[in-house]
C-alpha cells in the first residue's frame, strides 16, 4: 500500500556550482528493511513531495517516473547494501548510494530526526551535489566479496570456538603443558594437544556431554573454515580475478585469501586515482587535528574496510622477521612481469622500512601499523599495474 502526501513550498532557486544534471528533480530516499520514505524535490519551483512505500522497487520506480522521469534518487549506505539501487537501476530510474560517513548533517537535525526529514536531507545534498557516491559492484563482485566475509566469519567462529573449549578446560583446572625433550612448551591445537583432549574424563556425565560439546564445535568450525578457504581459492582462479591475485601474493604477507581479499573487496583499483585515497580507504592514514601553525596528527582513522584493514595489518607482521629477497613463485602462479618487478620492490622498500622504525624506537604495534599503510599503496601500486595489464 502507498501513501502519497504533496505540500508547496516557495520558490527555490538553482544553486551556483551544483551538478550539471539533464535534471531539477532529486529524490531522496530513506530505506529500512520493511519500508521506503521517498521525498522529492524540485530545485526550480521549491515543490516537495513525500510517499511511503513498502520495501518494493518497482513501486518506488513507478512513482519516482510520475514525479519525473529524469529524476536522480539517492539513499544512504548501510546494512540494506546495494540491492535497491541495482533493482532501481534495472528500471531505468538512476539512484546513487551516498556514502554516510561524508554527510554532513546539520546539528539542529538531531533532535528532530524522522524519516521524512532524512529523505527530504538526501534529495537536498543530491541537489547541489554534496553526496559522495560510493561505488558499486557488480554482482559477480558483489558474490565474491560476500564469499571473503564468509571466509573471515568462519575463521571468527573458530577462534571463538578454541577460546570456549579452552576456558571450560580452565575452569576444571585443566591446562595443557606438555614440553618437548628440550624443554620447550608444545603448542596449542598440534597433534599432542588433541591426544591430551581427548585423553580427558570427567566424573559427572554432564561435563563429559559440554566436553563433547564443544570439541565438536571446533572440529566443525575448522572443516567450514577449510571448505571456505577452498571456494576463495577456486574464486580466485577465475579469469577475472587470477592475474591481480597472483601478482599480489608477489607481497610477502599476502597469501591466496589475503589477495582474494583485496582484489575482491576493491574490485577496481583503477576507481582510485593514487595510492593515497586506497589507504584513505581502508582506515589506515593517520587522523589530524591541525589549524593555523599548530600540526597534529594522531591515530589512524579506522574509517572505511574494516576487513581489508584487518587483513593489512595482520600482513604487516612478516616484515618485522622477513628477508628482503624476493618471494618465490608458487606453482601455477602467474603475475604479470610488470606487477613482479613492483612487488619486489616494494618488499625491499617495507623490509628497510620496518628496520628503519624499530631503529628509532617506535612501539612495535605503532610501526606495524605504518608499515601496514605503505603496504596498502603498494597493493594498489601492484593491483593497477595487474589490472592494467
Amino acid at each position: 500500500m502507498v501513501s502519497v502526501q504533496f505540500s508547496r513550498g516557495g520558490r527555490a532557486a538553482f544553486m551556483e556550482g551544483a551538478p550539471m544534471l539533464d535534471t531539477t528533480t532529486f529524490v531522496g530516499l530513506d530505506v529500512h528493511a520493511r519500508s521506503i520514505k521517498a521525498v522529492s524535490l524540485d530545485v526550480m519551483t521549491g515543490e516537495v513531495r513525500c510517499a511511503t512505500f513498502g520495501y518494493d522497487a518497482g513501486a518506488v520506480a513507478e512513482w519516482v517516473r510520475s514525479v519525473d522521469p529524469r529524476a536522480r534518487c539517492v539513499y544512504e549506505s548501510g546494512v540494506t547494501g546495494f540491492d535497491l539501487q541495482k533493482r532501481l537501476s534495472g528500471l531505468g530510474v538512476g539512484c546513487a548510494v551516498g556514502a554516510v560517513s561524508k554527510m554532513i548533517k546539520p546539528s539542529a537535525d538531531r533532535r528532530r530526526k524522522n524519516d521524512r526529514n532524512d529523505a527530504e536531507f538526501l534529495a537536498r545534498m543530491l541537489s547541489v551535489g554534496n553526496v559522495v557516491e560510493v561505488w558499486v559492484p557488480d554482482d559477480e563482485c558483489e558474490a565474491a566479496r560476500d564469499l571473503a566475509r564468509a571466509l573471515e566469519d568462519a575463521r571468527d567462529d573458530l577462534s571463538r570456538a578454541k577460546q570456549r573449549l579452552s576456558k571450560f578446560l580452565l575452569g576444571h583446572g585443566l591446562v595443557f603443558d606438555e614440553r618437548t625433550p628440550t624443554g620447550r612448551r608444545k603448542g596449542n591445537w598440534t597433534r599432542a594437544h588433541w591426544s591430551w583432549i581427548e585423553s580427558i574424563g570427567f566424573a559427572e556425565g554432564a561435563d563429559n556431554d559440554v566436553l563433547a560439546h564443544y570439541v565438536d564445535a571446533v572440529r566443525r568450525a575448522a572443516e567450514e573454515k577449510a571448505r571456505l578457504e577452498g571456494l576463495v581459492e577456486a574464486e580466485a582462479r577465475k579469469p577475472r580475478w587470477r592475474k591481480r591475485v597472483d601478482s599480489l601474493r608477489r607481497l610477502k604477507g599476502v597469501d591466496t585469501a589475503t589477495a582474494a581479499d583485496l582484489v575482491f573487496e576493491a574490485g577496481e583499483f583503477s576507481r582510485f586515482g593514487n595510492a593515497r585515497p586506497f589507504a584513505s580507504w581502508v582506515g589506515l592514514t593517520p587522523s589530524e587535528h591541525s589549524s593555523g601553525e599548530s600540526d597534529r596528527r594522531g591515530a589512524i582513522t579506522k574509517a572505511g574496510n574494516k576487513h581489508l584493514r584487518k587483513a593489512l595489518v595482520e600482513a604487516a607482521w612478516h616484515y618485522l622477521t622477513c628477508s628482503a629477497r624476493p618471494k618465490d613463485l608458487a606453482r601455477g602462479q602467474d603475475p604479470d612481469p610488470g606487477a613482479r618487478r613492483h612487488a619486489a620492490k616494494g618488499v625491499r622498500r617495507l623490509v628497510e622500512r620496518r628496520g628503519a622504525l624499530l631503529a628509532r624506537g617506535v612501539h612495535n604495534n605503532k610501526a606495524n601499523v605504518a608499515t601496514a599503510r605503505e603496504l596498502a599503496c603498494w597493493v594498489w601500486a601492484v593491483g593497477l599495474m595487474a589490472e592494467e595489464a
